[in-house]
């Protein structure tokens, strides 16, 4: 019980700002528990832009104010983490840099172009295809299923086999936690999710969600050597943004 407690307070603790109390214990069985609980988290942070979205299309509000209100409240229950992580990823990929001479420049607090650039068109993209979707009433129902997708995410980065970039810090403490059988059940899962909200579309959506995490955790494994923290926070924004732009081309929109 004591891990279960550990894992989900770490689970918490990680993807949200709600105060709790810090894990008395942080090893692999934590680990492994925070990370599976991660999608049930993303239920629970997407709640506030859903409620939004719904709102906002009952009351006939603007589909691009309802959509920026959405993508907000995510970044606030969130503490900006994952967009962060985004950043300083892409500050570390579009270094040409490997190995520690790329995990120097994702650990530099200074904030580069490529930060700048790639964070900037993530927004974008998230906020235009939450608005096309909200004209078909849409929006509400992929937001779940996104952001869900997008805690799936670093499920995946935390499958066993994927080694951790350095031994320290979170990327070090999640790291190969999930056994590939397990990631396949939540991938299943989530899977099932994107049907029920949203039908075919969702499947597809969650699927290519799934190739576009595969390449980027590859890249940052060859270039860094392992997944970090911001990696995977890179994963999550990345896992979103795809859900929302594929549910977005796909749906009609009014």
């Amino acid at each position: 019980m004591s891990v279960l407690v550990d894992g989900v307070s770490l689970a918490v603790g990680t993807f949200t700002r709600v105060p709790v109390p810090p894990p008395q214990r942080v090893g692999p069985p934590q680990a492994r528990v925070a990370m599976l609980v991660a999608p049930v988290i993303g239920v629970l942070v997407a709640a506030p832009g859903a409620l939004v979205l719904l709102a906002a299309h009952r009351f006939d509000v603007d589909a691009t104010v309802a959509a920026v209100a959405a993508v907000a409240s995510l970044a606030w229950v969130t503490r900006g983490l994952h967009l962060d992580g985004l950043a300083d990823l892409s500050d570390a990929l579009g270094s040409g840099r490997r190995g520690v001479d790329a995990l120097a420049v994702l650990r530099d607090p200074h904030v580069g172009a490529f930060a700048v650039v790639t964070v900037l068109l993530v927004l974008l993209a998230q906020v235009a295809s939450l608005a096309a979707l909200q004209t078909g009433g849409h929006a509400a129902s992929a937001w779940i299923v996104a952001v869900v997708t997008g805690r799936c995410a670093v499920v995946a980065g935390c499958r066993q086999g994927v080694p951790a970039a350095a031994p320290t810090g979170l990327g070090a403490a999640v790291a190969g936690s999930v056994p590939a059988g397990a990631v396949a059940t939540v991938l299943l899962a989530v899977l099932g999710l994107g049907w029920w909200l949203l039908g075919t579309a969702g499947v597809v959506a969650v699927l290519l969600a799934g190739v576009v995490v595969a390449w980027q955790l590859r890249v940052a494994v060859s270039r860094l050597g392992g997944v970090t923290g911001d990696v995977l926070g890179a994963l999550v924004e990345l896992a979103t943004t795809s859900v929302l732009v594929v549910a977005a081309v796909l749906l009609p929109q009014g």
